[in-house]
């Protein structure tokens, strides 16, 4: 009986051994792979290289270069970029990459510096609201300008700016808008509807007709394309002088990239007619085809404040109406101060509306 258990425990203790040496190989294998394997800090190298370029684009955005129009498109819709965060951070909390957490608040922290000021309640800078002014790109496709009117009057501006008429629209906005604004004006396909009276109203060139045939075309017929107006508006407080402006369109052409000649060349003669304006009030409503961080309206945002930026909540993108991605029509001021600024509801354009107020 002692021969049969010593054997036994001969076997067991051989089974025991045999059982060890894989787990112990196992246990040194897995200590290997666990330093081997890169820790948090060196983790996630290609989403660390994306949060940093994204931070640079948003930080230089104005060095990028402007050709195929790459600049203006990027400025376009620049507040969409901050969309790449909450993904880029998705990925880096995904791989655990506490460096590319890091990295991303290069980013995080440029666009709130740019953008964060229109997320939350407008601080309104200054007085009571002594008039209302208001712009609208009508559309030239509107298929019902006459509700377009009546919902344009209703909103209770003091002032009201149309671009893009139509011969054919024109004598329905002047039917329907006649009760509430005794005064207007219509120059080419831009007009001026005011409570108050006029004055003092001309065409501004942007532009359009400076080729060598120019001086050959008749003033009629040049002005059926005018894009833009200057009038006086009197108010309680002393002149207001009022540009309306409708810059050429710009267009994304597979061939030639974001094509923009047409605006940047409105944009800056509309910004050396606003350097020799002499006027200390002024304001200037139109469809800009741009925003204000578009490098090609600098001539223009230089010496004109957006209403929006400064009273207004939230980004009031415009364009296109059906899910708005951009503001592009603005109001800017110079000389007053806007207290708020909001985006209309929708009539039958492709652009919102938009209105502020403006004291002194």
């Amino acid at each position: 009986m002692t021969q049969v258990k010593t054997a036994k425990t001969t076997e067991a203790g051989q089974d025991g051994a045999g059982t060890g040496r894989p787990a112990r190989r196992a246990r040194v294998r897995r200590a290997v792979g666990g330093l081997s394997r890169p820790g948090p800090w060196k983790r996630g190298p290609v989403l660390v290289v994306s949060a940093v370029l994204l931070g640079l684009m948003l930080l230089l955005h104005a060095r990028i270069t402007d050709h195929w129009g790459l600049g203006s498109l990027v400025e376009t819709f620049l507040p969409w970029f901050g969309l790449c965060i909450p993904v880029l951070l998705a990925g880096a909390l995904w791989r655990r990459s506490a460096t590319a957490v890091v990295a991303l608040l290069l980013p995080a922290g440029v666009w709130l510096h740019l953008f964060g000021g229109l997320l939350g309640t407008a601080s309104h800078p200054g007085g009571d609201t002594v008039l209302t002014v208001a712009e609208h790109n009508v559309g030239a496709g509107n298929p019902d300008p006459a509700g377009t009117a009546r919902d344009l009057a209703a909103s209770g501006a003091d002032v009201l700016a149309l671009v893009e008429l139509t011969g054919q629209a024109r004598a329905t906005y002047e039917k329907e808008l006649a009760k509430t604004y005794p005064h207007h004006t219509v120059l080419g396909t831009v007009g001026l509807w005011s409570k108050l009276p006029l004055s003092d109203i001309r065409p501004v060139d942007t532009g359009i007709d400076r080729g060598p045939l120019a001086a050959t075309k008749p003033a009629d017929v040049k002005m059926t394309y005018n894009r833009a107006l200057r009038a006086t508006v009197a108010t309680d407080h002393g002149p207001l002088t009022v540009y309306v402006a409708h810059l050429g369109s710009v267009r994304l052409m597979p061939r030639g990239g974001f094509w923009t000649d047409s605006r940047d060349r409105n944009a800056q003669a509309l910004g050396e007619a606003l350097a020799a304006e002499r006027s200390e009030q002024v304001v200037l409503l139109g469809d800009l085809n741009g925003t204000v961080d578009d490098r090609a309206l600098d001539g223009i945002t230089s010496r004109m404040r957006s209403a929006q930026t400064e009273a207004g909540d939230g980004f009031g993108f415009t364009w296109p109406a059906k899910f708005p991605a951009a503001r592009i029509d603005q109001i800017l001021v110079r000389g007053v101060e806007p207290t708020s600024s909001w985006v209309l509801p929708a009539t039958g354009s492709d652009h919102l509306p938009v209105a502020a107020g403006i004291g002194w």
